[in-house]
């Protein structure tokens, strides 16, 4: 019986070949995304349970998970390209795009609904002419849910540009979303 040699074959899962494999590749002549993801690999892919934490540090390398990392990842984790990019898309704070220069989220958690929380969800909709998970229409910010700020007394609760605000108002939000295009300007 002779022994063949395993190929790298990008259509098929990681699981068939060893990581290490694909770290190499990636290695061997990286784009600045594939090189980041490479580094972040070699640095956690051993711990248990790696996923996670390698997704969060992609994107908070890149500002996003690149489609072209997505196989390194996986063929470095023994994974399918599907099981990477199922757990990608299944968690909303994953984004396979970068983000606008400015980000807005909005809670949508319980205290903040009861507090007007949808009023001002629609308001930041309007204002913005975007839906969550996408960005304004002139592209300068990226609009968000999250579930929960922790100003749950001070309800309703937007982070903008990592800066929690409280007792948000439409009026209040028009004015933060006037301060960007000031600032911006």
């Amino acid at each position: 019986m002779q022994a063949r040699e395993a190929t790298s074959d990008l259509a098929s899962s990681g699981g068939a070949r060893g990581g290490q494999m694909a770290l190499d590749a990636a290695q061997a002549s990286p784009t600045p995304a594939i090189a980041a993801t490479a580094r972040i690999l070699a640095r956690l892919k051993d711990q248990p349970g790696p996923l996670l934490p390698v997704l969060h540090a992609v994107q908070h390398e890149l500002g996003c998970i690149p489609a072209e990392a997505v196989q390194t990842i996986a063929e470095a984790l023994n994974l399918s390209r599907a099981e990477v990019h199922g757990v990608i898309t299944f968690y909303p704070h994953f984004r396979s795009e970068p983000p606008a220069r400015h980000m807005l989220e909005v809670c949508r958690a319980e205290a903040c609904q009861a507090m007007g929380g949808e009023r001002l969800a629609e308001h930041a909709r309007a204002a913005l002419g975007c839906d969550f998970h996408a960005r304004s229409a002139d592209g300068a910010v990226s609009l968000e849910p999250v579930y929960c700020l922790g100003l749950c007394a001070q309800s309703p609760a937007v982070m903008l540009d990592g800066r929690p605000r409280a007792r948000v108002t439409p009026e209040k939000l028009d004015r933060l979303l006037a301060g960007l295009r000031e600032a911006d300007a």
